[in-house]
């Protein structure tokens, strides 16, 4: 509603009034909608996952609250909610539909026990191929960031705490990945052990569901293998993440 054009027609005592009102009504919408703030917050997590864009959810809810006509709402807490909800799913569709777009390689989020032995050897066959090219393309921290996020859907706080990284760094990592994969413009040399170690580590992962290989694969912590010595005295990067 306009209220500067309502006001032009009113007196000088209508329009103070009008004038006034505003701020008065947004206090009302902060009010109801910090009530139900906490609330939001854990659909928006319990959603996404990702505290990040949980948070912003929450304040694309708000931005869209004070432009709500609040007069004809029967259930704030109610259309609050279904809000949130619509929106965090957004976000989640938008997400996929980037990956899905994307150029970059995609890594299984499960393996599928009844599968075929072709269909499971395709599959083993496109993992290589993905992994191979995160190995010549990604420095170590983004690599690690990047499987944990698109492939196993790790939170940034999980990430900047396996990594020793501030949440902003591990978004950061990811993003550079990303462009990276995009441009695919650095290529390292990939020793042989370190990429049968990093494919046997995602599906073992996505078969099991138990990370703790991943894990240390990706930060650098497993046991060593034979031929990583040679391969380092040839001149092979070191694939140990640092911070």
């Amino acid at each position: 509603m306009d209220t500067s054009v309502i006001a032009t027609r009113q007196s000088p005592q209508s329009v103070m009034v009008t004038i006034t009102a505003a701020p008065v009504e947004l206090n009302d919408a902060a009010f109801v909608f910090g009530r139900v703030r906490p609330g939001l917050l854990k659909i928006a997590n319990r959603i996404l996952r990702d505290p990040g864009e949980a948070e912003d959810v929450i304040q694309e809810a708000w931005l869209r609250w004070q432009g709500t006509d609040r007069t004809v709402v029967a259930d704030p807490g109610a259309l609050l909610r279904t809000t949130t909800v619509r929106l965090a799913i957004n976000v989640l569709q938008s997400a996929r539909r980037r990956r899905e777009s994307s150029a970059t390689p995609w890594l299984p989020e499960s393996t599928d026990t009844g599968m075929t032995p072709e269909a499971l050897a395709e599959r083993r066959d496109s993992v290589e191929h993905a992994v191979l090219l995160l190995l010549q393309t990604l420095t170590p921290n983004q690599r690690a960031a990047y499987v944990l996020r698109e492939a196993f859907g790790y939170s940034y706080d999980q990430i900047g705490d396996l990594l020793h990284l501030s949440v902003g760094n591990a978004r950061q990592q990811v993003s550079r990945a990303q462009d990276r994969l995009n441009n695919r413009r650095h290529r390292q040399h990939v020793d042989a052990a370190t990429h049968r170690r990093l494919v046997e580590a995602i599906f073992t992962a996505a078969r099991t569901g138990d990370l703790d290989r991943l894990e240390h694969v990706l930060t650098g912590q497993d046991a060593p293998y034979s031929g990583e010595g040679t391969a380092a005295r040839d001149g092979a990067p070191s694939y140990r993440a640092t911070a």
